[in-house]
């Protein structure tokens, strides 16, 4: 007796707590190409709330994920064909609230959700079934495992042939991506060196197992680096771009790796790229053996569900800390509603994060009668 709603049949029905799903929704749009993230981005009032085709599903969203990458998006750089305006935001968590007829063989109304998709930065997105991760329950914790978790599993599994006693170093350690690259590192049993902003990310760094913190605040990353470990680091989990690029290239050991998951110190600027001393590349590369490779998780896809199951298991069983920071000492407080997605992306540029920055969709649930 599982509930089916096909939707080509009525303009307005009812969710699983019989309260009524609104006509109409806020929704974030990028109304003009811009890096600047509160320059690119309007927050609609009144958007028409989709409707689900046959083989969809219709995500009410509780918690939706920010990403440095948001403002790469919002700036033209992934697809330079599209153009504005075009929905933003690329992973929810919520609940199923209708779905069409062919969905309703695997999922039904009500059952939590998660899933990467642009055009999450709504209260309701229409999602295809098959790209829609099935959860025990709505938990924000899930949301960080989507991209940030799932990109330091593939990356580090498929470039970083970790093996026990591997010095490893994650640049941005505490951050939503990092976390996991330094737990997944321990879990292979290497040792793990994490740079970070302030002494309270070392703290949270060493309670997830990392070794060797570098506050670069503080500590001058680069003499760190040439004095405790002179031979060099064998893999770089690398997001920062710009001077860290540089510094962690020249850490390497022989046939050391290093692994380009992004490179946020540019993301802001016009190009999105910070300068770094590439002249010097193919002598670096030669010397020792060592090479460079890039990671987009797109790229990755037939392996991304493998990945994701098994992080829930890990997080399930108590092997995987997911920090989730909803900005809670960010100086306007808890980034709630999507009002505050802009704050968010913020926050993530000012280096404050403890883990993913998450935004919490509060909905009112109004009777039916």
């Amino acid at each position: 007796s599982r509930p089916i709603l096909d939707m080509s049949y009525s303009r307005h029905f009812l969710d699983f707590q019989g309260s009524s799903i609104p006509s109409s929704m806020k929704k974030l749009v990028v109304t003009k190409l811009s890096q600047n993230f509160r320059e690119a981005v309007t927050l609609q009032q009144d958007s028409p709330v989709p409707l689900p085709g046959d083989g969809d599903l219709l995500v009410r969203n509780r918690f939706v994920g920010i990403n440095a990458s948001d403002i790469n998006y919002s700036a033209g750089r992934y697809d330079a064909s599209v153009k504005p305006p075009f929905d933003v935001g690329f992973e929810g968590v919520g609940e199923v609230v209708a779905l069409g007829l062919s969905a309703s063989a695997d999922f039904t109304v009500g059952q939590a959700v998660a899933y990467v998709k642009a055009g999450s930065f709504a209260e309701y997105t229409v999602v295809p079934a098959r790209q829609v991760v099935p959860l025990p329950s709505v938990k924000p914790e899930f949301l960080t495992l989507m991209v940030s978790g799932a990109t330091a599993y593939l990356s580090l599994k498929e470039l970083g042939e970790l093996s026990e006693g591997k010095k490893v170093l994650v640049t941005a350690a505490a951050g939503g991506t990092g976390q996991f690259a330094v737990q997944l590192a321990k879990r292979a049993k290497c040792h793990v060196i994490g740079t970070c902003s302030s002494d309270e990310k070392g703290g949270f760094l060493k309670s997830i197992g990392c070794d060797r913190t570098i506050n670069y605040k503080t500590e001058n990353v680069e003499s760190v680096l040439r004095k405790d470990y002179p031979e060099g680091v064998d893999v770089v989990y690398e997001s920062v771009g710009g001077q860290m690029f540089d510094l962690a290239l020249n850490a390497l050991a022989i046939k050391g790796r290093l692994i380009i998951i992004g490179f946020i110190a540019g993301y802001q600027n016009p190009t999105g790229l910070q300068p770094i001393k590439a002249e010097l590349l193919p002598a670096k590369l030669l010397k020792k053996s060592a090479s460079i490779r890039g990671f987009f998780l797109n790229h990755y896809l037939s392996d991304y569900k493998m990945a994701l199951q098994h992080l829930l298991k890990m997080y399930e069983g108590g092997d995987l800390v997911c920090e989730v920071d909803f900005g809670d000492m960010s100086p306007e407080g808890k980034f709630t509603g999507l009002e505050s997605v802009f704050r968010a992306v913020d926050y993530m540029y000012m280096g404050k994060n403890i883990g993913k920055i998450v935004v919490e969709l509060p909905h009112s649930v109004s009777s039916k009668l």
